[in-house]
């Protein structure tokens, strides 16, 4: 086995070190050494030891010095933190006082706030219904003849009609340059009166004759009483006791009859001038000086004999009206000895018409109407009896703008109502600007449609964002309607020969309406039937150009 040189030098000197170590201890001397050694540092850690005891013996005396000294810090402390505690539990039991103070205060502030929440409650609930309520009675007290249907003469606030017509900056009356509508003159019925001259005139001879006439009338009217007295003289037949005499013409049976003129005369201030029976034959009385006092009972007869004359051309408005191809619609309500009944007017829009009396409304009281067999357009006021009729309707749209402005002042934060009042105002103003005759545009109808149905959605979005009042809810029944029945209240459009309104048929039941509420107490229904049927004869008399009311009348009776 080879070994490196270095590695074998050194173990030599390892091997020599080792040996000079062994023969130290051999000879005793390591030995004497070593205990040497170990008796200096055993005499060196016992005077460490004696040190280290005094330094620990020293320690213990500060240690119990310094014990006793924190003993009494801490006492200190410690009394001077009961001290603090009493303090701190004293002022706790003063704080647990005042808060079971506070929380008794709280608690009866809490029910006290609830009591109060609840009195507000009960005051906001109260006052959301009194506003309600006043709501709707602002809304029935604001009602008149331009929102509802209540007659311009019922309306609790009188009030000047508006017309359209825009000032001029002119004076009233007749304007500089124009001709002017003078007085119609008659014909004299007695040789003319020459007034003489003044008497500056005949004093002073210069005033010469011009050859110029001034002629003036003075216009009166006196009521003649012609009498005709029929005498026939009697034959007897002294053989067989026969009697004979000439005929009296037709319609002198009594002693003394009465003309077709003073039957006439009755009969129109009764039935077309709205006065009562007991006026007009205290009128008549008047005029005659008293000498034609007429009974009540032949003055009440002459409505049932006027209708009976009358009946054949009454038949024959029935059949026209049938053919019309437009029919006006409506009725109104009546009263007989405290019962209800109904009038019904079915008209055509150039004027003819017919009044029935009913006693029901509805089906029956359209039954015996032109309206139950009738095959064209109807125009109405929303009746949903006179939709089961006709082929066609169209709704009056007066009543609508007039609910359209009773929802705009009941409704003032909506914006819809103005809207569509607006449009439809503009509609009508479209179809009169076209003239009679001439259809609209289908794309002025269609754009038309579009904005209604567009104001409809927006009537949609403001109820379903603030629901109507639960007061007034007329606003919000409309905007339905409209929805509901836009192809009736847009049929004038399609259609030229339809009117927008239904005032034809109103201002008809009008005449009725005054003479129930001014002038007649009814007894018994077939007097509102004779009366129906003398209206309907004397609007189709009004109509005929060819002779004046009174001549006709006079004639019918003969």
């Amino acid at each position: 086995m080879h070994i490196p040189f270095l590695e074998k030098n050194t173990l030599q000197c390892r091997l020599k070190a080792a040996q000079a170590e062994v023969a130290a201890f051999k000879s005793g001397k390591k030995y004497q050494d070593m205990q040497s050694t170990h008796r200096k540092e055993v005499e060196s850690l016992e005077c460490a030891i004696r040190q280290l005891k005094e330094e620990l013996a020293q320690a213990h005396k500060d240690l119990k010095a310094n014990t006793a000294h924190w003993l009494e810090v801490i006492e200190d402390l410690e009394k001077e933190h009961l001290k603090k505690e009493a303090a701190l539990m004293r002022q706790l039991g003063q704080m647990e006082k005042r808060a079971f103070r506070a929380e008794g205060e709280r608690d009866e502030g809490k029910d006290k706030m609830k009591q109060q929440r609840l009195r507000i409650y009960e005051l906001e609930t109260a006052l959301e219904e009194e506003k309600g309520k006043n709501s709707r009675l602002k809304a029935q007290l604001g009602h008149d003849h331009e929102n509802s249907s209540i007659p311009s003469s019922k309306g609790i606030r009188r009030k000047k009609i508006a017309n359209s017509r825009e000032r001029t900056g002119k004076k009233p009356g007749g304007q500089p340059g124009h001709e002017g509508h003078r007085r119609r003159r008659q014909e004299p019925t007695a040789p003319p009166v020459l007034l003489d001259p003044p008497a500056e005139v005949l004093e002073d001879p210069d005033f010469k004759k011009t050859g110029k006439t001034l002629v003036k009338q003075l216009v009166n009217i006196r009521l003649v009483l012609e009498v005709t007295e029929y005498h026939a003289d009697v034959y007897c037949n002294p053989k067989t006791g026969e009697r004979k005499h000439a005929a009296f013409p037709a319609g002198v049976v009594d002693d003394v009859n009465y003309g077709g003129s003073i039957r006439a005369f009755l009969f129109l201030l009764d039935n077309d001038c709205c006065t009562s029976i007991d006026k007009s034959l205290r009128f008549l009385s008047d005029l005659t000086d008293g000498k034609l006092k007429l009974s009540k009972g032949m003055a009440s007869k002459l409505g049932k004999e006027f209708a009976s004359k009358t009946q054949a051309e009454r038949e024959e408005l029935f059949s026209g009206l049938l053919l019309s191809p437009v029919m006006h619609v409506d009725c109104t309500n009546a009263a007989v000895n405290g019962k209800s009944a109904y009038v019904f007017v079915c008209a055509s829009p150039d004027g003819r018409a017919l009044y029935f009396a009913r006693r029901k409304k509805g089906h029956k009281g359209v039954e015996g109407t032109p309206a139950q067999d009738y095959d064209g357009i109807i125009v109405q006021d929303h009746e949903a009896t006179f939709y089961q009729y006709g082929t066609d309707h169209q709704e009056c749209l007066a009543h609508v703008l007039r609910g359209l402005k009773d929802s705009i002042q009941n409704e003032p934060d909506r914006t819809w109502n103005k809207e569509m009042h607006a449009l439809l105002r503009e509609m009508i103003h479209y179809r009169n600007s076209l003239g009679p005759g001439a259809e609209c545009s289908p794309e002025a109808v269609s754009g038309f449609e579009d904005r209604y149905r567009g104001i409809l959605e927006k009537a949609k979005e403001e109820y379903e964002y603030i629901p109507a009042d639960k007061y007034y809810k007329k606003g919000y029944n409309l905007y339905v309607r409209l929805g509901e029945y836009m192809h009736n209240h847009l049929l004038f459009l399609h259609d030229s020969r339809i009117p927008t309104t239904n005032n034809e048929a109103e201002r008809l039941l009008r005449s009725y309406k005054r003479k129930q509420q001014q002038a007649v107490s009814f007894r018994s229904f077939e007097s509102i039937e004779y009366l129906c049927q003398c209206m309907s004869m004397l609007v189709m008399m009004r109509q005929e150009e060819s002779l004046n009311l009174f001549d006709r009348v006079s004639q019918i009776f003969g």
